[in-house]
């Protein structure tokens, strides 16, 4: 019988079981057997997997985190793994591997393919939506709601205290969790990493705020946002990359420095991956699984599963890996049209 390896690699995120799941249902029903591939791709290289059947994924729809393990792993980095990888996708009798993940994963899924390593069908998955030929990446939608929670939640403390509160959400790159969640959340302030911040001009919107009576005001901040002269995070890697809370807690001192309001701080961090992926990036999970067994069975290769205008089809492996989707500046200037002035 043809079988299909599966794997999740990277961070974990919200749905990952929901495409576990929607594989092994999907690709039973074609006729493939299905093996799990534990802890993305250092499973492949240490050759720890299991066979999955319908009751080893039973009830983990609702489940946040993802039943095969994950790690950061690269293979890449050294050539003797990469050949662990070929020798056990081939030992294990895989006609093809679904690689589920980020940017990391799929560039390593991608390079594989290329070298003739696995034949390879990726799923995207992106707490932050930066991954291009893709509307939208399962874990994204949940992250959203879970930042939105946290703002609203803020909002009464902020207005009962009289503070500034800034609010750090995920998003190195790309600022699509800050926009969304802001809107939804009614922020007065929204910073992403596509556009410089300029302190002056934050601290004049406040205190606008304060002359019209508004004694408070939240701040949305993606972690990789730039303030005035700070270097292009697209330059900042290694042990120089930020860590959750600088860049927020470094505007609040500013601001509370400028203005001389009393200015908090809050690093919602990790809490935005974990817990019940909501129903939508349950069926986006779903969806994306199945689609990703019919490209296997349609001897699709080197392609992403991918949703575009509510449909779901499939992209060149290649796209997503070599280009970073940025916030829709149409979605930001909505944003800015109920922000502070």
């Amino acid at each position: 019988m043809k079988k299909i390896g599966i794997l999740t690699g990277g961070a974990d995120c919200p749905g990952l079981n929901a495409v576990i799941r929607a594989v092994v249902y999907k690709g039973m029903q074609e006729g493939y057997v299905i093996t799990g591939i534990k802890n993305g791709w250092q499973g492949l290289v240490d050759n720890d997997t299991r066979v999955l059947d319908t009751r080893a994924v039973s009830g983990i729809l609702d489940r946040g985190g993802t039943i095969l393990g994950t790690s950061r792993m690269d293979p890449l980095k050294n050539h003797e793994n990469v050949e662990k990888i070929r020798e056990n996708f081939k030992r294990n009798g895989m006609d093809a591997l679904i690689a589920v993940g980020g940017e990391m994963t799929l560039g390593v899924a991608f390079e594989l393919q290329k070298q003739g390593v696995v034949k390879v069908v990726g799923i995207p998955k992106s707490i932050d939506n930066a991954l291009s030929g893709t509307d939208y990446a399962f874990g994204f939608d949940t992250a959203v709601q879970v930042a939105t929670e946290q703002i609203d939640r803020l909002h009464t403390t902020a207005e009962s205290h009289h503070r500034i509160m800034v609010i750090e959400v995920m998003g190195y790159y790309t600022g699509w969790i800050a926009v969304e969640a802001g809107l939804a959340g009614g922020a007065d302030v929204i910073l992403i990493p596509e556009i410089k911040v300029e302190v002056d001009k934050v601290c004049d919107a406040i205190r606008n705020r304060h002359r019209r009576g508004k004694s408070f005001s939240i701040v949305v901040i993606s972690e990789g946002t730039r303030i005035d002269a700070e270097a292009d995070p697209e330059a900042v890697s290694g042990p120089e990359k930020r860590k959750f809370g600088s860049v927020g807690e470094r505007l609040a001192h500013m601001i509370e420095d400028v203005t001389g309001y009393e200015t908090r701080v809050s690093v919602l961090g990790y809490i935005q991956r974990g817990g019940a992926p909501t129903a939508f990036d349950r069926i986006l999970g779903t969806r994306f699984g199945v689609k990703a067994v019919e490209l296997v069975r349609d001897g699709k290769f080197g392609h992403m599963v991918s949703y575009q205008n509510n449909k779901i089809r499939s992209v060149d492996l290649e796209e997503p890996v070599t280009k970073r989707k940025r916030v829709d500046m149409e979605l930001y200037e909505i944003a800015q049209v109920f922000c502070a002035d």
